[in-house]
């Protein structure tokens, strides 16, 4: 009998910047999920707003502040609890911080995103992003 997901819960941070999110490119794609929102695994005793600004800074090298959860479900593709969290760019230029996870950072508009994603985002997130995107 199989329990639910053991893993940690991953943070995903949203970044938006005149009109245009910040995407990553894995170095290792995870199944057809190459292109991203700056995220990694919520750690002991970290909030998900938390992982998600220590997440960006890590990858990106961009300084965050969280806004607000957007929302929270199992990810359809890999089955790993997300925690969507919208943050406000503070500090820094956006680049491949970690090259061992990250091969690019892409500031991505409307058009580029659907290039780069070719499914829909998780709703709240969706509704989020075609309110803000050029």
């Amino acid at each position: 009998m199989n329990g639910p997901d053991e893993r940690p819960a991953v943070a995903a941070a949203i970044i938006v910047v005149d009109g245009r999110v910040l995407l990553i490119r894995r170095a290792i794609a995870e199944g057809e999920l190459s292109w991203q929102f700056p995220a990694g695994v919520v750690e002991p005793g970290e909030s998900g707003e938390q992982a998600a600004v220590r997440e960006t800074v890590e990858e990106t090298g961009l300084t965050v502040a969280a806004v607000k959860t957007l929302g929270e479900r199992v990810h359809p593709a890999t089955g790993r609890h997300m925690i969507y969290v919208l943050c406000d760019a503070i500090d820094g230029t956006a680049h491949t911080a970690d090259a061992d996870e990250v091969a690019e950072v892409e500031w991505c508009d409307r058009t580029a995103v659907e290039q780069r994603v070719p499914f829909p985002f998780f709703e709240p997130v969706q509704e989020y992003l075609d309110a803000t995107l050029i």
